[in-house]
């Protein structure tokens, strides 16, 4: 009984890290090749081929190690690299640009 509760959060926590992967592969590809120039990053072949091989080893080699090896990369992706790519292609947050202070419907002004 604890072995099948075992697999089954192996399978999920696999299922995840494919997830996580092809998210991000997809997420490169999307992303121009001027803007990894101007984000002072690798270049866009790299991250599709690092980020392909973790796909692949994610669906074909149940080996943990390379799979961890390949969430390490797939989060370098989204946390230092997809951040630096938005802002480089003038993607904001929400893509509306503004204050630090403006609300949904607007700027707040604090009750004055």
């Amino acid at each position: 009984m604890l072995m099948e509760g075992f697999a089954g959060l192996m399978w999920l926590l696999y299922t995840a890290m494919l997830v996580l992967a092809v998210v991000a592969l997809v997420m490169a590809a999307l992303a121009r090749e001027d803007a990894y120039r101007a984000a002072d990053k690798q270049n866009k072949m790299f991250w599709l081929i690092i980020l392909g091989v973790t796909v692949l080893v994610n669906l074909v080699v149940p080996f943990l190690f390379l799979q961890i090896a390949g969430l390490i990369a797939t989060i370098v992706f989204l946390v230092d690299v997809r951040p630096a790519l938005r802002q480089v292609s003038g993607g904001g947050r929400g893509g509306r640009r503004g204050s630090s202070s403006d609300g949904p419907y607007g700027p707040w002004n604090g009750g004055r």
